[in-house]
């Protein structure tokens, strides 16, 4: 299981690597690297992917710096935050508290 934690100790610019597919992400949902940070030092994890390859990943609500709920998807090693995804959740798809899925 992954430690809100063990990733709040990795969180600075320099330990963040933004894969590709979270770099394209990123800038069409016109989301910063600054949101994504806040939402790691913010916001709790909600749901874990332990069996996620290479390493287990967690999805992470949070806010972005304009207060707006955002979901960070990462995974980690001893060295980096490995950002996998972002993205603003959608009420249609999310209870109020974006922690639980609609049925």
């Amino acid at each position: 299981m992954i430690d809100i934690n063990e990733l709040r100790k990795l969180n600075t610019l320099k330990n963040i690597v933004v894969t590709e597919h979270a770099r394209i992400r990123l800038n069409s949902r016109n989301i910063s690297i600054y949101d994504v940070q806040r939402v790691i030092t913010e916001g709790e994890i909600i749901r874990q992917y332990e069996e996620d390859k290479p390493f287990a990943s967690c999805l992470i609500l949070g806010s972005s710096v304009g207060n707006v709920a955002l979901h960070v998807v990462v995974s980690h090693d001893e060295e980096f935050i490995y950002l996998i995804t972002a993205y603003y959740p959608s009420p249609t798809i999310w209870e109020p508290d974006f922690k639980t899925k609609k049925s």
